[in-house]
Formats: structure tokens, C-alpha cells, sequence
């Protein structure tokens, strides 16, 4: 199991401990429908990750073992194992590679990062991160499914300087899991040696405001020092709001995914000339043609008069949502944990099954009509599956399939006028 799947239970703890705290001082840090969306969302990216993170370790390692410096220059190999000697002493080579791995990992992901904003194409991965117009434990959770699969490219200089591919793959889990903590409105500032010189709940809050003064600032993963050296840290002078400046108003977990790339096609495929389509591809993420006005402006918000997104529907509706998240979540975590051990049937039928039951739950959230059937769909095919198992042997697993699903489709039912009642245009003149 990979360090970021290990720290999943850690994750979740440390969610848990940031709820109980935000409730025991009536601080509004979190809403259901949008935690469960950053779930969702983070649970799909990582589902995916199965069958896409492979690429950025197999094409280091590539590089790594034909391209490296080592072979055309006549240099030391990268020293690389454990810290602790036989005897009980430190190594004091390897502590240095490891030490300057880290950094240099984290300048690789500093531009990757900055990229992903600058560039419309990067852009359409990461958004999905700054969807949210919360800021909590949960947002940190909240990542493509597909956004890193073109990062491999701002990490290959490390793969030609000789870096081990091991020691790559350790370094940018821990980046990746140190950027958790810092997705927090609980902590306001830490000593000042920590704000000037590492990434910060304070400093990254400004990475996600989408107030002007805050946008495309603060890209750093570990050490803020990189932005202050190279022009894009602003420090937090108040509250940002956060979210994008075209709130996306969906909470379903795979329109988060895609909505940029569909936005993206439908440009391009509507351009008035190739110049048009590049811009749209590589340019910056508010390039608009001349005629539609040049660039997009960005505008002016306050925390006073920003509404976010938050349609109010029967409570009922919600607790079947919540229900049945917290129900796809262990199967979630089993497929990931067994995903090496699985064949490639089972993964895609697997992938297909949580991205469709968190879909659901997402759409039930908004009380769509489609997400009304579908449920109706998947519920009923899974009350099957757990016959034939019970049939085959398994009465026990099967017989508390059936009839989990038996009582979820009658909670389904029980609010179905909710569904009826509100359609999908109705919401779509709620999100405007």
C-alpha cells in the first residue's frame, strides 16, 4: 500500500477532530453537501489513480534507467537507502540525498502547480481542487482524477539528474500528504520562522481565494520560499472567499471532474481560426478572442456578499445521501486497498460501480430526476447480485445485501415527491 492510501485513516481523523472542533465553537467550517462532494471527488481520484498513476513512476523509471546524467558524465550514483548504518550511525550521504530530494521534488511540483493555473489545458485538472467553496480538512481531499497524469513532465529533469525512482516515488507522496494539514481555517498563523519559511494554513487560504488580490498566488507545496523568491507569494490580509470565479453549483462528483475539459472542447470546436484553438488549449485560463471582449475580468467579491451554493432540500434526502456515501466509502477503500490483487475486469467493473454510486449521491444531493432512476437502477441490480450470492452459498453476505438495498429503495421512495417535485430546470434557475 502507497504512503497516500496509508494516510487515508489519518486523513479521516484528523477531518473528524476539525468537525468536532468547528461544532464545539459554532464555527461554520463544513457543509454536508460539500464535504460530500470533496469525498467523492478525492474517492474517484483516487479510484482512478489505480489506472493512471502508474504513468508518472513507469516513465520516470524510463528516463531514469536510459537518460540519466550517470550515463554520458562521469558522476557518483545518487545515494539512496536508509538513513541508519548497521552500527546505529547515521549516514550522513544518504540523509543529505534524501534532505535534497525533498526540495528539489517540492521545486518540481512548485512549477507544476503554476503551470496548472497559467495553462488552460493544466487547468482543467486542477480546478477540480479549487471547486470548493469551503476550506477545510475535506477540500484537501478534493483532487483530479486525471490532472496529474501530464505532471510526469515537470518532474523528469529529477529522473535526469539521476534521482532514483524510489526515492522520487517516496518524496512525492510526502509532498502530497504534508499539503493535507494546511487546508484549515482553525489555524490562523504560525511562528514567524515557520510563515517565512514553509507553506501555511494562512498562506495557502490565499491560494484558494478567488478575490483578485489573492488569484494564482502562493503555488508552493512544502516551503513557501519558492513563491517569495520568485515573485507569486501575497500574505493574507483578510479572509479570502473561496470557490472559482465561475462557481461551478454541482455537487456531482464527475461533472467536477470534466466540466473545464467539456468547456475546453466546446471552444475549440467552435473557434473561428487555429490561433483561437491554441490559446484555448495553452493559453491562460481567462483568454477570451477579441471579439468576445479579450481577457476575462475578474470580479470583485466579499465574504459579505458572496452567496455560495447550497440548495436547501428535505432533510430526508439528505440522510439518504449521507447513508449512502458512508456505505460506498468502506467498498471504496477495500478496492483500493486490494486494487494490485485484483484482475482487470474486476477493477474497471469495481471503478465503474463507486463512480456510479458516488455520481448518484451527488445528483440525489441536488435532487435530480436522472439521479432519481439511476439509484432506482443501481439499487436494484445490486439487490439481484445479493440473491445470486446468497443462491450461491454466501446467505449471509448476500441476504444482507438484498435487504439493505430492499430498505434503501423504500427510503428512496419515501422522498420521491422531492424529486418530482423540483426538476432539473428548476435548479438550474437556482444555481444562476
Amino acid at each position: 500500500m502507497g504512503i497516500i492510501q496509508a494516510s487515508i485513516p489519518l486523513f479521516f481523523a484528523f477531518i473528524a477532530a476539525e468537525l468536532l472542533f468547528a461544532q464545539l465553537g459554532r464555527r461554520p467550517f463544513y457543509r454536508l453537501n460539500d464535504s460530500i462532494s470533496d469525498l467523492s471527488a478525492g474517492t474517484i481520484s483516487q479510484v482512478a489513480g489505480v489506472f493512471t498513476k502508474v504513468l508518472l513512476l513507469v516513465v520516470y523509471a524510463w528516463i531514469f534507467d536510459r537518460f540519466r546524467v550517470q550515463w554520458w558524465m562521469p558522476l557518483p550514483e545518487w545515494p539512496a537507502g536508509a538513513w541508519r548504518e548497521a552500527d546505529g550511525g547515521m549516514d550522513i550521504a544518504v540523509a543529505i540525498s534524501w534532505s535534497a530530494a525533498f526540495v528539489l521534488v517540492d521545486f518540481a511540483y512548485y512549477w507544476f502547480h503554476r503551470i496548472s493555473h497559467e495553462v488552460n489545458l493544466f487547468w482543467a485538472g486542477h480546478v477540480v481542487h479549487h471547486s470548493s467553496e469551503e476550506y477545510n480538512l475535506a477540500v484537501a481531499l478534493r483532487q483530479s482524477a486525471v490532472g496529474g497524469v501530464l505532471s510526469w513532465i515537470f518532474y523528469m529533469p529529477l529522473a535526469l539528474m539521476g534521482m532514483p525512482w524510489e526515492l522520487f516515488a517516496v518524496c512525492y507522496a510526502l509532498n502530497l500528504v504534508y499539503q493535507f494539514w494546511i487546508h484549515t481555517r482553525a489555524i490562523h498563523r504560525l511562528p514567524a520562522w515557520c510563515e517565512a519559511v514553509l507553506n501555511t494554513p494562512s498562506h495557502h487560504r490565499v491560494h484558494h481565494g478567488m478575490n483578485p488580490e489573492y488569484q494564482d498566488r502562493n503555488y508552493a507545496g512544502v516551503f513557501i520560499v519558492w513563491d517569495r523568491w520568485f515573485g507569486t507569494y501575497t500574505p493574507e490580509v483578510q479572509e479570502p472567499v473561496y470557490g472559482l470565479t465561475t462557481p461551478l453549483r454541482s455537487w456531482n462528483p464527475l461533472w467536477v471532474q470534466v466540466h473545464q475539459y467539456v468547456a475546453i472542447a466546446c471552444n475549440v470546436w467552435h473557434a473561428r481560426n487555429w490561433r483561437d484553438r491554441w490559446h484555448y488549449l495553452f493559453g491562460s485560463p481567462a483568454w477570451r478572442p477579441a471579439e468576445q471582449g479579450g481577457p476575462a475580468r475578474l470580479p470583485d467579491v466579499s465574504r459579505e456578499s458572496f452567496t455560495p451554493f447550497d440548495p436547501q432540500l428535505p432533510r430526508g434526502i439528505a440522510w439518504y445521501a449521507l447513508v449512502q456515501f458512508a456505505l460506498a466509502v468502506p467498498v471504496a477503500l477495500w478496492f483500493l486497498t486490494n486494487a494490485s490483487r485484483l484482475p482487470v475486469g474486476q477493477l474497471v467493473a469495481g471503478a465503474f460501480y463507486i463512480a456510479l454510486s458516488l455520481t448518484n449521491v451527488g445528483g440525489v444531493l441536488e435532487a435530480r430526476r436522472w439521479a432519481f432512476a439511476s439509484e432506482q437502477a443501481r439499487l436494484g441490480a445490486l439487490a439481484v447480485a445479493g440473491v445470486a450470492l446468497a443462491v450461491a452459498g454466501y446467505a449471509v453476505q448476500g441476504g444482507a445485501m438484498a435487504v439493505c438495498c430492499a430498505a434503501s429503495l423504500v427510503a428512496l421512495w419515501l422522498q420521491r415527491r422531492a424529486f418530482t417535485g423540483m426538476s432539473d430546470e428548476r435548479m438550474d434557475v437556482h444555481h444562476a
